[in-house]
Order: structure tokens, then C-alpha cells, then sequence
């Protein structure tokens, strides 16, 4: 006899959004309750209007009761004499200036009024009319405009975006004083209908690239969405590499100039990190302050920054297979004080770094989740506690704390390239831990040619190095002055390579 099996979980259907209403004011309000669950948050004031019965519908937490009970109610509350019929006391409302409100809108189905109000908007429904108010009354908390975390800079504006993304387009727009500016809204999340707005420049974005952009966010299938990371993969395309052709800024300033390139960006609601699209390699070693500071300086920085990106990925893994299998080519001042310390130490140089770094990426996460206060101590105490511990038990080298310690200061140079560079370093540390220094070349070959193919809305991310362009080497990891930056404009569509280019 076979096992009765437990039939299984179905996703209860959506509701239907596209539903009417249907002007009945029991009926639209039975509806709303039922849809909702009779949530407690769920808000519904309902007034006599003249001979008419009204209804606000809104969310508790969402709306501000004062700007409601001042602006919608008490008007609601006067309406004259003569307006005696739903359609008349509809229109008294929604004309004339009658209620005062920063956003108005006109919904008529429930979907529309399912995702206004929980957008800190109230309705209005009217006996007699299939159709509501929306009135932006938004009341809920935001956090205020600060300088963002992860993208200081020395001189410059000091605002960053907020989790508030009305308050990120007041930002944008302050900046880009041109009706080019173009921003289109979205949705994404079969569940919570996040809301998505995307900018571009009209007339400057390549078509091609903004209708890219909204059919990947159109065919995005997840049911919550609650950061722009989530969409951040559907954006990139499919492509095996380490490395994104989708940006990240928190600065409204950066996200200004690379709409100038042609780009476009996409911000989400919740949070205060947008991407930009496409997003090009040698864009991880630029910052504004770039624009701000001399030219032979900016150079000077960009430089450090490329030098450092390369020693993060390469030393340790250069260490180990030069201790293990090149011994000749360290310095005769330091050979007797590298190999010593790798014959002293019971773990061979491969697993001696592997630990060590594993230990490292341990005592960040660490300080990185705990609460700060007791963060930075423990970070410091730690390394200090075990560092010297381990050192003095003879369980690791010197000359390995010190490759730490160089390798750990290099990565947090070029913040935006920590993902990949973690993963390369420890790569880098098996490969020259079994091949050597001829493993090491080839794998950082492999990595070049990978990082190559890689394009990001069409565009190859290592333009215009690869495939070269001449007059775009003036910004690149020298940087030229205004008077030559100012002649051309970059646009990303017109670099080499890119398919809009080539059709």
C-alpha cells in the first residue's frame, strides 16, 4: 500500500490588480479589508460629506496625522450644501484647491490604491464614484542626508543618498538643472513591489542601452526585492568573471557625471547605494576628488591605487611560490631570514598563508558585524593578541605577518574591487603554493583575458585600454587637465568595441 504523500505547498494566487473599483463605497471598502487581511495598520476614517458618505483609506506609520487631519478632513468636513451627489462632492475635492497636498493623484483600480497608500499616500473614495484621491501626505521616518561611509572624499560635496528615494531624485535633480534629465519609474518584487526609478540624460544615453536596462528589470522574477544588489546580477547579464560591469556610488555628484558619460543609473527604495551602467574597469581607481586636485597629484593617486590593486592579488601568492620553488631570487641581505623562517615553521608556506589569511578575513568579519565600540577593539586586540602569539610560538614567520599586514592595508585602498580581490588573493596562494612563479604568470594571463571579454550593456569594461583609444588615455591613469577634458565629451556608447558602435 503507497504512502499517502502530503500534497505539495501551492503559492496562494495574487490578487487580482487590475480589478475596478467599483463606485459602491461598502462594496470598495469590503474589498480593501479583505485584500489586507483587516490588517491593524490598516487606517479607514469615514466622514459625511453633505448628503454623501466618504471614505480615507491610508496606513498607520506611513502618513502624517497631522497634514491629514488639517488638510483632507477638515475640508472633507465643509463641503457646501450644493454639492449633493458623489460626482459633485468628487469634483469639489479634487478641483479648486479645496485640499492642499503636495502630490496628487487619481486612482481607479485596487491595485493602484494597494501600492499608493502604501506609499505613505491617503485616498479618497466617494459614494457613487469608481475612482479615488490619492494625496501625498508621506509621514514616516527617514534617516537624514550625510556624508556617505564608503566614498569619502577630501574636498567635494558632503551629501550622500538616502534609503529615502524622493528625497535621492531631489538630489539628483538639484544637480542636473536640464529637462534632459529623464526619470522613469518602475516596479520590481511580485510581493513587495518595490519601487525602481531609472535616470538618464535624453538625447545623450544610447536608446539601445535605457531599453536594455528596463526590459532586465522587467523580466525580474524574485518576490521581495529590498536592495539595488538584488537586481545588480540580472543587470550584469550572464558571464563567468569575478568582476562587475555594474557600479555602485552613494554620492549624487558621481552618479551626475556618469549620467553626463551616457550612463544609466538605477536606484531602488530602501536603500541608499545606486548602480550605474555600464561601469568600466579603470573607473574603481577614480574618484571625484580626481577632478578637484592638480592633475600631477590626481595622477599620483590613481597610480597608488593601481599599484596597490595589484600587490593585494599578487604578493602573498609571489611569496609563497618564490620561499617554496625560487629561493634564488630573494635578495642575499634576506635570504637567510625568509628561508629560516620557513624551515622554523612546522606549516608549509602554502598553508602557513592560507590560515594566515583566513585568520585575517575571520577577525574583520568579526569586527565588521559586532557592534562598533567593541568592533575596532577587538579588531586591534586580536590581530595584536594573536599576531604576536603565533609569531612568538614560532607557528608563523615574521616576513608572513609582515606580507599580511601590506597585503591587508593594499586591499581597503580600492574599496569597490574588495570582493574579487579577496577571492584572487587566495587563488593567487594555491597557484603559487603547487606551480610557482610560472602558475602565477599564467593565472594573472587567464585573469586579463577574462577581465577582457567581459562587457557590461555592450560596452568592454576595459575600454578604452582594451580595445585602445587614443584620445581616451587622457583620463585614464594620468589624468589631463580641464582645458583638454573639456574639448570632447566621453560617451560610453562611442568607445571601441561597444556594439552600439558597431552597428
Amino acid at each position: 500500500m503507497a504512502k499517502d504523500r502530503r500534497p505539495a505547498y501551492r503559492k496562494p494566487p495574487a490578487e487580482d490588480g487590475s480589478r475596478l473599483l467599483s463606485g459602491v463605497l461598502e462594496e470598495d471598502l469590503v474589498e480593501v479589508r479583505r485584500q489586507l487581511s483587516n490588517s491593524d495598520d490598516l487606517l479607514i476614517h469615514r466622514h459625511q460629506a453633505g448628503k454623501v458618505e466618504v471614505a480615507v483609506v491610508m496606513f498607520d506609520g506611513l502618513v502624517s496625522n497631522t497634514q491629514v487631519s488639517d488638510f483632507l478632513l477638515r475640508p472633507i468636513t465643509r463641503v457646501p450644501p450644493q454639492a449633493d451627489t458623489g460626482r459633485k462632492v468628487y469634483d469639489y475635492l479634487s478641483g479648486g484647491g479645496v485640499i492642499m497636498a503636495g502630490e496628487q493623484k487619481e486612482v481607479r483600480t485596487f491595485g493602484e490604491l494597494m501600492t499608493i497608500t502604501m506609499s505613505g499616500f491617503a485616498v479618497v473614495l466617494v459614494e457613487g464614484v469608481p475612482a479615488g484621491i490619492a494625496l501625498g501626505y508621506q509621514g514616516f521616518k527617514t534617516r537624514g542626508v550625510d556624508e556617505p561611509s564608503g566614498e569619502r572624499n577630501l574636498r567635494g560635496s558632503r551629501e550622500g543618498f538616502t534609503e529615502s528615494i524622493n528625497a535621492n531624485m531631489g538630489m539628483v535633480r538639484r544637480r542636473m538643472r536640464t529637462p534632459l534629465l529623464t526619470i522613469e519609474g518602475a516596479t520590481a518584487g511580485r510581493v513587495s513591489n518595490t519601487a525602481v526609478k531609472i535616470f538618464y540624460l535624453r538625447d545623450v544615453a544610447s536608446p539601445r542601452l535605457v531599453q536594455e536596462v528596463k526590459e532586465r528589470i522587467g523580466k525580474v522574477e524574485i518576490s521581495v526585492v529590498l536592495d539595488s544588489g538584488y537586481l545588480q546580477p540580472f543587470l550584469d547579464g550572464k558571464r563567468l568573471s569575478l568582476f562587475s560591469g555594474v557600479g555602485v556610488t552613494e554620492r549624487p555628484d558621481t552618479l551626475c557625471a556618469k549620467l553626463g558619460e551616457g550612463r544609466v543609473a538605477v536606484m531602488v527604495e530602501g536603500t541608499p547605494f545606486a548602480l550605474i551602467l555600464p561601469y568600466l574597469f579603470i573607473e574603481h581607481f577614480q574618484s571625484l576628488d580626481d577632478y578637484i586636485h592638480r592633475p600631477y597629484f590626481a595622477s599620483f593617486i590613481r597610480l597608488l591605487k593601481l599599484l596597490s590593486f595589484f600587490l593585494t592579488i599578487l604578493l602573498p601568492g609571489y611569496y609563497v611560490a618564490v620561499v617554496s620553488f625560487h629561493p634564488e631570487l630573494i635578495p642575499q641581505a634576506l635570504l637567510a631570514q625568509f628561508v629560516g623562517s620557513a624551515l622554523d615553521t612546522p606549516l608549509p608556506p602554502v598553508l602557513e598563508a592560507l590560515v594566515v589569511f583566513f585568520l585575517y578575513e575571520l577577525l574583520r568579519e568579526a569586527g565588521l558585524r559586532i557592534p562598533s565600540p567593541i568592533g575596532h577593539a577587538m579588531g586591534i586586540v586580536g590581530g595584536i593578541v594573536i599576531g604576536d602569539a603565533a609569531v612568538s610560538a614560532g607557528i608563523i614567520g615574521l616576513p608572513m605577518v609582515i606580507i599580511i599586514a601590506l597585503t591587508a592595508v593594499s586591499s581597503f585602498v580600492v574599496p569597490s574591487l574588495y570582493e574579487p580581490v579577496t577571492v584572487l588573493r587566495f587563488g593567487f596562494i594555491v597557484v603559487g603554493g603547487l606551480l610557482g612563479l610560472y602558475g602565477v604568470y599564467l593565472s594573472f594571463a587567464l585573469l586579463v583575458v577574462n577581465l577582457c571579454s567581459v562587457k557590461a550593456m555592450g560596452v568592454p569594461v576595459t575600454s578604452p585600454i582594451s580595445p585602445a583609444d587614443g584620445y581616451g588615455f587622457r583620463d585614464m591613469f594620468i589624468r589631463s587637465g580641464w582645458k583638454l577634458l573639456q574639448k570632447q565629451d566621453l560617451m560610453v556608447e562611442r568607445l571601441p568595441g561597444s556594439d552600439e558602435k558597431g552597428r
